[in-house]
């Protein structure tokens, strides 16, 4: 059972050194809560160099609004503020404490440009908060590493099925909100089939995704490594030891078919016109358009 206690944060805007985000264009990091119920088996943030005991439990910032609203006054320079780097800013328990709705509160009374990472369709009840912010910059990027529901049940146990997410796009697209798939990590000898990659793509435009952001490998390192292995041996049996035959001790962990299936995602997207890159939030062209 998750356990879930509240705790008083220090800080809570993290700043992203100018330039140096080319895949998601931060400004900045929030995270409300430490941990996550998703349960995703291969999540980076439970290496042991973040230092959080028990991934599985939930600390609550319990003063994040307050932060947030004293932090954001400082900021001088306006950039986009990205949700779920650490943890899914829509969990479960957000349906009950909507923490993440009224940081996207603050955040647009501020006029701040945001990105939201998440895996889940809970994301939908924002639409009317979007839908302001996107006045500005608005972007959902939607985690979706399989077109299978079966094994993203195994892989991703806490999270709403692929098929829901694909559904979240959809409605996110048709109410003209900037969203789109991020197609990370991919798991070697469990989502790395070619046919895999080709119909993720495929739905993706079919759902109306306006970009998909794709990295075709995974990281492993000490504290995530433990668990993922410990999950392969429950759910995957005899997968651990390719792994481990494989990449070793290594971090970066490309699929062994990589290039192929990064071919199989450069020519799908081609064919289908759909972008690999997101378009990101733009300074310059809110001050201009304020001048006239």
């Amino acid at each position: 059972m998750t356990k879930i206690t509240g705790i008083h944060a220090k800080t809570l805007l993290s700043a992203v050194k100018p330039g140096t985000d080319n895949w998601f264009g931060l400004r900045y990091n929030l995270n409300l809560y430490r941990g996550c119920q998703h349960g995703c088996i291969y999540c980076d943030s439970r290496s042991t160099c973040y230092g959080i005991r028990n991934f599985s439990d939930i600390l609550v910032k319990e003063n994040a609004l307050q932060l947030l609203e004293k932090e954001i006054r400082s900021k001088r320079e306006r950039g986009t503020i990205g949700f779920g780097s650490m943890n899914d800013p829509y969990m479960p328990l957000e349906k009950e404490l909507k923490i993440t709705r009224r940081a996207l509160e603050i955040v647009n009374r501020h006029r701040f440009p945001v990105h939201l990472i998440t895996k889940s369709n809970l994301v939908l009840r924002d639409m009317d908060i979007l839908k302001e912010l996107s006045r500005i910059y608005a972007a959902v990027s939607i985690t979706i590493t399989t077109a299978d529901d079966g094994l993203s049940a195994l892989i991703e146990p806490g999270a709403p099925a692929s098929s829901e997410r694909f559904e979240a796009i959809r409605i996110l697209a048709a109410n003209g909100i900037y969203c789109g798939i991020t197609l990370m990590p991919v798991l070697p000898f469990l989502t790395d089939q070619p046919e895999n990659i080709e119909k993720l793509v495929l739905k993706a435009k079919e759902s109306g995704a306006s970009y998909i952001v794709a990295a075709m490998g995974m990281t492993i390192r000490e504290g995530q490594q433990e668990y993922f292995y410990g999950q392969l041996d429950q759910k995957f049996p005899g997968i651990k030891d390719r792994y481990m035959q494989l990449f070793g001790l290594q971090y970066s962990c490309n699929a062994p078919n990589h290039r192929k299936l990064r071919q199989i995602y450069d020519t799908t997207c081609r064919s289908l016109s759909m972008p690999q890159h997101m378009k990101f939030y733009n300074d310059r062209k809110e001050k201009q358009m304020k001048l006239f």
